[in-house]
Protein backbone atom coordinates (compact mmCIF):
# COMPACT_ATOMS: atom_id res chain seq x y z
CA UNK A 1 0.00 0.00 0.00
CA UNK A 2 1.06 3.70 -0.41
CA UNK A 3 1.08 5.36 2.69
CA UNK A 4 1.76 9.57 2.45
CA UNK A 5 3.18 11.45 4.85
CA UNK A 6 2.56 15.14 4.58
CA UNK A 7 4.44 16.24 7.73
CA UNK A 8 8.02 18.36 8.63
CA UNK A 9 8.69 15.89 11.17
CA UNK A 10 11.54 14.13 9.23
CA UNK A 11 12.35 11.64 12.29
CA UNK A 12 8.42 9.92 12.14
CA UNK A 13 9.02 9.76 8.04
CA UNK A 14 11.85 8.10 8.61
CA UNK A 15 10.70 5.59 11.48
CA UNK A 16 8.08 4.75 9.08
CA UNK A 17 10.12 3.88 5.97
CA UNK A 18 11.72 1.52 8.53
CA UNK A 19 8.05 -0.12 9.62
CA UNK A 20 6.66 -0.55 6.36
CA UNK A 21 8.99 -0.31 3.11
CA UNK A 22 10.48 -3.83 4.62
CA UNK A 23 7.26 -5.32 3.99
CA UNK A 24 6.39 -4.07 0.84
CA UNK A 25 4.88 -0.40 1.04
CA UNK A 26 5.73 2.60 0.13
CA UNK A 27 6.01 5.65 1.70
CA UNK A 28 5.63 9.11 0.14
CA UNK A 29 6.43 12.44 1.58
CA UNK A 30 5.32 15.81 0.92
CA UNK A 31 6.45 18.91 3.02
CA UNK A 32 3.04 20.61 3.80
CA UNK A 33 -0.63 20.42 2.49
CA UNK A 34 -0.17 23.40 -0.33
CA UNK A 35 2.98 21.12 -2.08
CA UNK A 36 0.67 17.91 -1.84
CA UNK A 37 -2.25 20.12 -3.65
CA UNK A 38 0.35 21.38 -5.86
CA UNK A 39 1.62 17.70 -6.70
CA UNK A 40 -1.69 15.80 -6.66
CA UNK A 41 0.72 13.87 -4.29
CA UNK A 42 -2.57 11.37 -3.24
CA UNK A 43 -3.38 10.29 -6.43
CA UNK A 44 -1.72 6.80 -5.13
CA UNK A 45 -2.49 7.29 -1.65
CA UNK A 46 -4.11 4.26 0.42
CA UNK A 47 -3.50 6.28 3.80
CA UNK A 48 -2.70 9.46 4.39
CA UNK A 49 -1.12 11.00 7.20
CA UNK A 50 -0.78 15.02 8.09
CA UNK A 51 0.58 17.55 10.46
CA UNK A 52 -2.53 18.56 12.58
CA UNK A 53 -0.54 22.29 12.92
CA UNK A 54 0.71 23.89 9.56
CA UNK A 55 0.84 26.87 7.89
CA UNK A 56 -0.49 28.04 6.32
CA UNK A 57 -3.34 25.21 6.28
CA UNK A 58 -3.51 22.80 8.92
CA UNK A 59 -4.21 19.38 8.95
CA UNK A 60 -7.67 19.48 10.27
CA UNK A 61 -8.58 21.98 7.38
CA UNK A 62 -7.18 19.71 5.08
CA UNK A 63 -8.90 16.98 6.30
CA UNK A 64 -12.44 18.40 6.16
CA UNK A 65 -11.32 19.76 2.21
CA UNK A 66 -10.96 15.73 1.39
CA UNK A 67 -13.70 14.88 2.89
CA UNK A 68 -15.35 17.26 0.86
CA UNK A 69 -14.23 16.07 -2.18
CA UNK A 70 -16.33 15.05 -5.23
CA UNK A 71 -14.01 11.94 -5.49
CA UNK A 72 -15.17 9.18 -3.47
CA UNK A 73 -11.56 8.34 -2.92
CA UNK A 74 -10.93 11.11 -0.83
CA UNK A 75 -13.89 10.50 0.84
CA UNK A 76 -12.80 7.56 1.85
CA UNK A 77 -9.54 7.62 2.24
CA UNK A 78 -8.24 6.67 5.79
CA UNK A 79 -6.57 10.15 7.47
CA UNK A 80 -4.82 10.54 11.25
CA UNK A 81 -3.34 13.49 12.46
CA UNK A 82 0.38 14.15 13.72
CA UNK A 83 0.27 15.41 16.97
CA UNK A 84 3.40 16.39 18.87
CA UNK A 85 1.47 15.32 22.59
CA UNK A 86 -1.28 13.16 23.81
CA UNK A 87 -4.55 13.93 22.28
CA UNK A 88 -6.75 15.70 24.28
CA UNK A 89 -10.53 16.67 24.59
CA UNK A 90 -10.44 19.54 22.29
CA UNK A 91 -7.98 17.61 19.65
CA UNK A 92 -10.73 14.52 19.85
CA UNK A 93 -13.61 17.11 19.01
CA UNK A 94 -11.51 18.66 16.54
CA UNK A 95 -10.75 15.35 14.94
CA UNK A 96 -14.45 14.11 14.78
CA UNK A 97 -15.61 17.73 12.83
CA UNK A 98 -13.32 16.99 10.78
CA UNK A 99 -13.75 13.44 10.23
CA UNK A 100 -10.42 12.02 10.80
CA UNK A 101 -9.89 9.13 11.55
CA UNK A 102 -7.35 9.24 14.18
CA UNK A 103 -3.70 10.49 15.85
CA UNK A 104 -0.43 9.48 15.66
CA UNK A 105 2.54 10.99 17.99
CA UNK A 106 5.59 12.25 16.06
CA UNK A 107 7.06 10.58 18.64
CA UNK A 108 5.90 6.94 18.22
CA UNK A 109 8.62 4.61 18.35
CA UNK A 110 8.56 1.95 15.32
CA UNK A 111 6.50 -0.51 17.37
CA UNK A 112 3.87 1.75 17.89
CA UNK A 113 3.40 2.54 14.35
CA UNK A 114 3.14 -0.75 13.95
CA UNK A 115 0.64 -1.49 16.24
CA UNK A 116 -1.27 1.19 15.34
CA UNK A 117 -1.12 1.41 11.57
CA UNK A 118 -0.80 -1.94 10.79
CA UNK A 119 -4.15 -3.09 10.49
CA UNK A 120 -5.00 -0.20 8.23
CA UNK A 121 -1.88 -1.27 5.84
CA UNK A 122 -2.76 -4.51 6.30
CA UNK A 123 -5.58 -3.86 4.02
CA UNK A 124 -8.33 -1.83 6.12
CA UNK A 125 -8.37 0.87 3.98
CA UNK A 126 -11.68 2.06 3.37
CA UNK A 127 -13.26 3.75 6.16
CA UNK A 128 -16.59 3.79 4.68
CA UNK A 129 -17.23 0.80 2.37
CA UNK A 130 -19.99 1.54 -0.09
CA UNK A 131 -19.51 5.33 -0.08
CA UNK A 132 -21.00 6.70 -3.75
CA UNK A 133 -20.70 9.49 -5.12
CA UNK A 134 -24.13 11.65 -5.80
CA UNK A 135 -25.48 12.31 -9.35
CA UNK A 136 -28.19 14.01 -9.50
CA UNK A 137 -30.53 13.26 -12.35
CA UNK A 138 -33.48 16.14 -12.87
CA UNK A 139 -36.07 15.76 -16.57
CA UNK A 140 -35.02 12.46 -17.55
CA UNK A 141 -37.64 9.65 -18.56
CA UNK A 142 -37.69 6.89 -15.77
CA UNK A 143 -35.75 4.31 -18.38
CA UNK A 144 -32.55 6.92 -19.16
CA UNK A 145 -32.33 7.28 -15.52
CA UNK A 146 -32.35 3.98 -15.09
CA UNK A 147 -29.50 2.92 -17.53
CA UNK A 148 -27.57 6.33 -16.47
CA UNK A 149 -27.63 4.22 -13.06
CA UNK A 150 -27.10 1.02 -14.27
CA UNK A 151 -23.86 2.60 -16.28
CA UNK A 152 -22.72 4.91 -13.15
CA UNK A 153 -22.83 1.83 -10.45
CA UNK A 154 -19.82 0.58 -11.46
CA UNK A 155 -17.74 3.94 -10.61
CA UNK A 156 -18.54 4.46 -7.61
CA UNK A 157 -21.35 6.76 -8.21
CA UNK A 158 -25.74 7.01 -7.34
CA UNK A 159 -27.64 8.01 -9.45
CA UNK A 160 -30.79 10.53 -7.47
CA UNK A 161 -33.52 10.80 -9.68
CA UNK A 162 -36.28 12.74 -7.65
CA UNK A 163 -39.50 14.29 -9.28
CA UNK A 164 -38.77 17.53 -11.06
CA UNK A 165 -40.73 19.32 -8.32
CA UNK A 166 -38.56 18.29 -5.38
CA UNK A 167 -35.11 18.61 -7.08
CA UNK A 168 -34.35 21.39 -5.13
CA UNK A 169 -35.09 19.92 -1.81
CA UNK A 170 -33.42 16.44 -2.70
CA UNK A 171 -29.97 18.98 -3.63
CA UNK A 172 -30.08 20.76 -0.63
CA UNK A 173 -29.92 17.05 1.04
CA UNK A 174 -27.49 15.35 -1.51
CA UNK A 175 -25.15 18.34 -1.99
CA UNK A 176 -24.31 16.55 -5.57
CA UNK A 177 -21.40 17.96 -7.72
CA UNK A 178 -22.92 16.48 -10.62
CA UNK A 179 -26.26 16.87 -11.95
CA UNK A 180 -27.86 15.26 -15.11
CA UNK A 181 -30.59 17.73 -16.55
CA UNK A 182 -32.77 16.36 -19.08
CA UNK A 183 -35.64 18.06 -21.22
CA UNK A 184 -37.98 15.79 -20.59
CA UNK A 185 -40.11 18.34 -18.21
CA UNK A 186 -41.28 21.12 -20.61
CA UNK A 187 -38.19 21.37 -22.60
CA UNK A 188 -35.69 23.57 -23.19
CA UNK A 189 -37.80 25.93 -21.18
CA UNK A 190 -38.13 23.24 -18.40
CA UNK A 191 -34.48 23.21 -18.55
CA UNK A 192 -34.09 26.97 -17.78
CA UNK A 193 -36.55 27.27 -15.07
CA UNK A 194 -34.60 24.47 -13.18
CA UNK A 195 -31.43 25.91 -13.44
CA UNK A 196 -32.77 29.10 -12.38
CA UNK A 197 -34.11 27.59 -8.96
CA UNK A 198 -30.92 25.68 -8.31
CA UNK A 199 -28.60 28.75 -8.90
CA UNK A 200 -31.12 31.03 -6.42
CA UNK A 201 -31.08 28.43 -3.62
CA UNK A 202 -26.91 28.45 -4.35
CA UNK A 203 -26.93 25.07 -5.27
CA UNK A 204 -25.96 25.21 -8.98
CA UNK A 205 -23.93 21.95 -9.58
CA UNK A 206 -21.91 20.96 -12.76
CA UNK A 207 -24.35 20.81 -15.36
CA UNK A 208 -24.28 18.21 -17.82
CA UNK A 209 -27.48 18.43 -20.21
CA UNK A 210 -28.82 14.99 -21.90
CA UNK A 211 -30.67 15.50 -24.78
CA UNK A 212 -30.91 17.06 -28.43
CA UNK A 213 -30.82 20.96 -28.42
CA UNK A 214 -30.92 22.26 -32.58
CA UNK A 215 -32.05 25.96 -32.14
CA UNK A 216 -29.09 27.90 -31.75
CA UNK A 217 -30.39 30.91 -29.74
CA UNK A 218 -31.72 28.16 -27.42
CA UNK A 219 -28.20 26.55 -27.02
CA UNK A 220 -26.65 29.87 -26.27
CA UNK A 221 -29.40 30.58 -23.82
CA UNK A 222 -28.59 27.15 -21.86
CA UNK A 223 -24.92 27.64 -21.93
CA UNK A 224 -25.32 30.91 -20.29
CA UNK A 225 -27.62 29.93 -17.92
CA UNK A 226 -24.99 27.04 -16.67
CA UNK A 227 -24.78 24.31 -19.07
CA UNK A 228 -21.29 22.54 -18.61
CA UNK A 229 -21.23 20.00 -20.96
CA UNK A 230 -23.53 17.92 -23.08
CA UNK A 231 -24.46 14.47 -23.68
CA UNK A 232 -26.51 13.34 -26.94
CA UNK A 233 -29.48 10.76 -27.26
CA UNK A 234 -29.55 7.86 -27.43
CA UNK A 235 -27.33 7.69 -23.95
CA UNK A 236 -23.90 6.52 -24.83
CA UNK A 237 -22.13 4.67 -21.86
CA UNK A 238 -18.96 5.84 -22.85
CA UNK A 239 -19.67 9.47 -23.40
CA UNK A 240 -21.54 9.90 -19.74
CA UNK A 241 -19.02 8.72 -17.82
CA UNK A 242 -16.47 10.19 -19.22
CA UNK A 243 -18.60 13.88 -18.87
CA UNK A 244 -19.02 12.78 -15.53
CA UNK A 245 -15.53 12.21 -14.44
CA UNK A 246 -14.49 15.33 -16.07
CA UNK A 247 -17.46 17.06 -14.33
CA UNK A 248 -15.15 15.67 -11.08
CA UNK A 249 -12.35 16.45 -12.37
CA UNK A 250 -13.46 20.28 -12.56
CA UNK A 251 -15.18 20.29 -9.45
CA UNK A 252 -11.33 19.18 -7.66
CA UNK A 253 -9.72 21.80 -9.58
CA UNK A 254 -12.01 24.35 -8.46
CA UNK A 255 -11.56 23.51 -5.29
CA UNK A 256 -7.48 23.49 -5.28
CA UNK A 257 -7.90 26.74 -6.52
CA UNK A 258 -10.16 28.47 -4.05
CA UNK A 259 -7.81 26.30 -1.22
CA UNK A 260 -4.83 28.25 -2.88
CA UNK A 261 -6.88 31.49 -3.48
CA UNK A 262 -7.88 31.85 0.50
CA UNK A 263 -4.33 30.77 1.25
CA UNK A 264 -2.68 33.25 -0.81
CA UNK A 265 -4.90 36.00 0.56
CA UNK A 266 -3.81 34.94 4.33
CA UNK A 267 -0.60 35.01 3.13
CA UNK A 268 -1.19 38.96 1.79
CA UNK A 269 -3.24 39.36 4.79
CA UNK A 270 -0.07 38.22 7.23
CA UNK A 271 2.50 40.39 4.71
CA UNK A 272 0.33 43.64 5.50
CA UNK A 273 0.24 42.93 9.26
CA UNK A 274 3.92 41.95 8.98
CA UNK A 275 4.75 45.30 7.14
CA UNK A 276 2.67 47.52 9.80
CA UNK A 277 4.24 45.61 12.81
CA UNK A 278 7.52 46.58 10.89
CA UNK A 279 7.28 50.02 10.00
CA UNK A 280 5.88 50.61 13.85
CA UNK A 281 9.27 49.32 15.10
CA UNK A 282 11.14 50.79 12.72
CA UNK A 283 9.51 54.23 13.71
CA UNK A 284 10.30 52.80 17.34
CA UNK A 285 13.83 52.14 17.12
CA UNK A 286 15.01 55.06 14.60
CA UNK A 287 12.63 58.10 16.90
CA UNK A 288 13.21 59.40 19.68
CA UNK A 289 10.02 59.34 21.86
CA UNK A 290 10.48 62.80 23.66
CA UNK A 291 10.77 65.18 20.35
CA UNK A 292 9.26 62.51 17.77
CA UNK A 293 12.09 63.62 15.14
CA UNK A 294 14.33 60.69 14.50
CA UNK A 295 17.20 59.96 16.80
CA UNK A 296 20.86 59.52 16.25
CA UNK A 297 20.29 56.50 15.05
CA UNK A 298 18.72 57.65 12.52
CA UNK A 299 21.06 60.63 11.85
CA UNK A 300 24.00 58.27 11.83
CA UNK A 301 22.58 56.27 8.76
CA UNK A 302 21.09 59.15 6.40
CA UNK A 303 24.47 61.07 7.44
CA UNK A 304 26.42 58.23 5.55
CA UNK A 305 24.05 57.51 2.81
CA UNK A 306 24.08 61.85 1.71
CA UNK A 307 28.15 61.83 1.67
CA UNK A 308 27.66 58.41 -0.47
CA UNK A 309 25.21 60.00 -2.37
CA UNK A 310 27.92 62.84 -3.07
CA UNK A 311 30.52 60.94 -3.66
CA UNK A 312 28.71 58.91 -6.65
CA UNK A 313 25.69 61.39 -7.96
CA UNK A 314 27.40 65.11 -6.59
CA UNK A 315 23.92 65.50 -5.13
CA UNK A 316 24.43 68.36 -2.75
CA UNK A 317 23.11 68.61 0.99
CA UNK A 318 23.90 70.74 3.61
CA UNK A 319 24.23 69.67 7.52
CA UNK A 320 23.50 71.48 10.43
CA UNK A 321 23.90 70.98 13.72
CA UNK A 322 22.30 72.80 16.35
CA UNK A 323 22.26 73.52 20.12
CA UNK A 324 19.73 75.50 22.91
CA UNK A 325 21.98 77.89 24.52
CA UNK A 326 22.22 78.15 28.81
CA UNK A 327 19.88 74.78 27.94
CA UNK A 328 21.08 73.87 31.96
CA UNK A 329 20.02 76.69 33.32
CA UNK A 330 16.65 76.30 32.13
CA UNK A 331 16.44 72.82 33.94
CA UNK A 332 18.28 74.31 36.84
CA UNK A 333 15.86 77.05 37.50
CA UNK A 334 12.45 75.55 36.21
CA UNK A 335 12.97 71.51 36.30
CA UNK A 336 13.44 69.03 33.85
CA UNK A 337 9.76 68.62 33.11
CA UNK A 338 9.68 72.20 32.10
CA UNK A 339 12.99 71.53 29.95
CA UNK A 340 11.65 68.62 28.55
CA UNK A 341 8.70 70.81 27.01
CA UNK A 342 11.11 73.50 25.71
CA UNK A 343 13.01 70.70 23.87
CA UNK A 344 9.68 69.72 22.25
CA UNK A 345 8.68 72.95 21.06
CA UNK A 346 12.36 73.64 19.47
CA UNK A 347 11.53 70.32 17.86
CA UNK A 348 8.33 71.32 16.44
CA UNK A 349 9.54 75.26 15.68
CA UNK A 350 12.51 73.18 13.76
CA UNK A 351 10.16 70.85 11.51
CA UNK A 352 7.66 73.58 10.89
CA UNK A 353 10.46 75.07 9.45
CA UNK A 354 11.69 72.70 6.75
CA UNK A 355 10.54 71.14 3.47
CA UNK A 356 9.46 67.54 3.35
CA UNK A 357 12.32 66.35 2.14
CA UNK A 358 14.54 67.65 4.57
CA UNK A 359 15.08 65.12 7.98
CA UNK A 360 15.24 66.79 11.50
CA UNK A 361 16.95 64.55 14.51
CA UNK A 362 17.82 65.21 17.88
CA UNK A 363 21.24 63.70 18.43
CA UNK A 364 22.30 64.68 22.04
CA UNK A 365 20.43 66.26 25.21
CA UNK A 366 19.49 69.46 23.68
CA UNK A 367 21.12 68.87 20.28
CA UNK A 368 19.91 68.73 17.23
CA UNK A 369 20.56 68.21 13.97
CA UNK A 370 19.34 68.55 9.89
CA UNK A 371 20.24 66.97 6.82
CA UNK A 372 19.39 69.66 4.12
CA UNK A 373 18.91 67.63 0.62
CA UNK A 374 19.80 68.71 -3.13
CA UNK A 375 20.90 72.35 -1.06
CA UNK A 376 23.65 74.70 -1.62
CA UNK A 377 26.00 75.53 1.04
CA UNK A 378 24.41 79.22 0.61
CA UNK A 379 20.55 77.98 0.80
CA UNK A 380 22.12 76.15 4.17
CA UNK A 381 23.24 79.28 5.78
CA UNK A 382 20.06 81.04 5.24
CA UNK A 383 18.17 77.94 6.98
CA UNK A 384 19.96 78.14 9.67
CA UNK A 385 19.48 82.10 9.75
CA UNK A 386 15.71 81.30 9.32
CA UNK A 387 15.70 78.70 12.30
CA UNK A 388 18.27 80.87 14.34
CA UNK A 389 15.43 84.40 14.04
CA UNK A 390 12.08 82.00 14.52
CA UNK A 391 13.81 80.07 18.06
CA UNK A 392 14.90 83.89 19.11
CA UNK A 393 11.99 86.01 18.23
CA UNK A 394 8.90 83.45 19.64
CA UNK A 395 9.51 83.07 23.38
CA UNK A 396 7.65 80.16 25.44
CA UNK A 397 5.11 80.78 27.37
CA UNK A 398 4.68 77.95 30.55
CA UNK A 399 1.18 77.17 31.40
CA UNK A 400 2.45 78.57 35.19
CA UNK A 401 2.59 81.86 33.55
CA UNK A 402 6.76 82.43 33.29
CA UNK A 403 7.77 83.15 29.92
CA UNK A 404 11.19 81.27 28.57
CA UNK A 405 13.58 83.06 26.17
CA UNK A 406 15.21 80.49 24.74
CA UNK A 407 18.11 80.83 21.93
CA UNK A 408 20.18 78.11 19.81
CA UNK A 409 23.25 78.75 17.82
CA UNK A 410 24.24 76.53 15.36
CA UNK A 411 27.08 75.11 12.88
CA UNK A 412 26.74 74.74 9.14
CA UNK A 413 29.08 72.56 6.84
CA UNK A 414 28.60 71.04 2.95
CA UNK A 415 29.78 67.84 1.77
CA UNK A 416 33.50 67.46 0.48
CA UNK A 417 34.59 65.71 3.88
CA UNK A 418 36.46 62.30 3.15
CA UNK A 419 34.08 60.89 5.53
CA UNK A 420 30.84 61.44 7.73
CA UNK A 421 32.78 61.47 10.65
CA UNK A 422 35.13 63.81 9.51
CA UNK A 423 32.40 66.01 8.15
CA UNK A 424 30.13 65.81 11.68
CA UNK A 425 33.38 67.03 13.42
CA UNK A 426 33.87 69.49 11.08
CA UNK A 427 30.32 70.91 11.69
CA UNK A 428 30.64 70.20 15.14
CA UNK A 429 34.21 72.50 15.78
CA UNK A 430 31.29 75.53 13.76
CA UNK A 431 29.31 75.10 16.29
CA UNK A 432 31.75 75.21 19.18
CA UNK A 433 32.90 77.96 17.59
CA UNK A 434 29.50 79.95 17.31
CA UNK A 435 28.91 79.34 21.01
CA UNK A 436 32.83 80.87 22.23
CA UNK A 437 31.63 83.89 19.54
CA UNK A 438 28.83 84.82 21.92
CA UNK A 439 26.10 81.96 21.19
CA UNK A 440 22.88 82.75 19.19
CA UNK A 441 24.63 83.11 15.87
CA UNK A 442 25.48 80.70 13.14
CA UNK A 443 29.23 79.41 11.99
CA UNK A 444 29.93 77.94 8.38
CA UNK A 445 32.40 75.43 8.21
CA UNK A 446 34.85 75.45 5.37
CA UNK A 447 37.13 72.80 4.08
CA UNK A 448 37.68 71.04 7.59
CA UNK A 449 38.17 74.71 9.29
CA UNK A 450 35.48 76.94 10.16
CA UNK A 451 35.02 81.07 9.52
CA UNK A 452 35.68 82.80 12.42
CA UNK A 453 32.57 85.18 12.49
CA UNK A 454 29.02 84.89 14.02
CA UNK A 455 26.23 85.33 11.21
CA UNK A 456 23.35 87.02 13.00
CA UNK A 457 21.47 88.23 9.32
Amino acid sequence: MNLLVISRHDGLVERLRMAFEGAGHRILHAGDPLEALAQDAWGEAQVLLVDSEGDPMDGYRLCRLLRGEARVLFRNLPIFLILDHPPDEQDLRILQESEGDGFILAGHTIQQLLNHLGPVMAGGASRKEGERLPILAVGLQAGLAQRAREMLHHYAMEVHSPPTRNAVEAQGRLKAPVLLLGLSAGGVEGALAMLAQLREQNRLPYTILVGQVKDEAAQRKLLLAGIADWVPLPLPGPRLIHACKRAIEWMHARRIQTEYESAIHDLRERRSMLEIEAAALRNEVLTDPLTELLNRRAFDQNLEHAVRQWERHRRAFVLLLGDIDHFKLINDRFGHPVGDEVLRQMAARIRSALRKSDLAFRIGGEEFAVLLTETSLKAGIDVASKLRRRIDEDPITLPAGQTIFPTMSFGVGGPGAATPALLLAQVDKALYQAKSLGRNCVVVANEGEYTPRAIKA
